[in-house]
């Protein structure tokens, strides 16, 4: 398999490419748009790369500090509320990664149907 990140080419779309260029935006935002010939997929992919590696690496740092501080964080005695603050500043990180994938997603979601639109438009 072949995996370029060079636009596709500017000519019109057919219904069934635009499909195809929606669902793999679905799948990995940003790629469909470059497969359509859009410009804006080269931030879609950055913003989907960027995502996926907060969200990776500060998860699985998170789950080891979790690991590690289990017995600590179920003492019935601890305070909730500190427990609560150290947790959130484990887990921010992580979580920003999530939100980004999850924007990247909705914007690859929004550009995919722009790219039916477009295809059902140019076929009419």
């Amino acid at each position: 398999m072949k995996f370029s990140l060079r636009l596709g080419s500017r000519e019109p779309l057919t219904r069934e490419k635009a499909r195809v260029c929606f669902g793999i935006n679905l799948g990995f935002p940003g790629s469909g748009s470059l497969m359509a010939g859009r410009l804006v997929g080269y931030p879609q992919v950055l913003m989907t790369i960027s995502g996926i590696l907060l969200s990776m690496l500060f998860g699985l740092r998170f789950i080891a500090w979790f690991l590690a501080n289990w017995s600590r964080l179920q003492n019935p005695n601890g305070d909730p509320m500190a427990n609560l603050h150290e947790l959130w500043l484990q887990l921010r990180w992580a979580l920003l990664g999530i939100a980004l994938f999850a924007v990247a997603w909705l914007w690859g979601l929004v550009s995919g149907l722009m790219i039916l639109a477009a295809a059902k438009k140019q076929s009419t």
